[in-house]
């Protein structure tokens, strides 16, 4: 009984954690990616969108990490149909992973 009780806080803990990862990574795409990629993840004229993107569904969060702080420009740019490629981003390594589970929330 006690083990299922631990187990069952354990796994409220980490619903928890990533629901407060997930609500920070809103936050961090509202100020950092949104004017690109439009509100709710839904693209615009400037960027792909988030919704429903095979590529961030089955991107490693390290190939996700490395897009977001080393951008992709020139022969790099995934997305050609797009007129400017990805900036480099200056986030922390957590807002980086908040993002990332908050896109990944999206693509889903």
């Amino acid at each position: 009984m006690k083990r299922m009780l631990a187990g069952a806080v354990a796994v409220l803990a980490l619903g928890s954690f990533s629901l407060a990862l997930a609500q920070d990574g809103a936050a961090v795409y509202k100020a950092k990616c949104m004017p690109c990629h439009g509100p709710e993840g839904k693209g615009s004229a400037m960027a792909p969108a988030m919704v429903g993107n095979e590529y961030v569904k089955a991107a490693t969060d390290q190939e996700l990490t490395d897009v977001i702080v080393k951008g992709r420009e020139g022969a790099a740019k995934k997305y050609k149909q797009y007129a400017i490629g990805m900036p480099a981003q200056k986030l922390t390594d957590e807002e980086t992973k908040a993002v990332i589970a908050y896109m990944k929330d999206l693509a889903k």
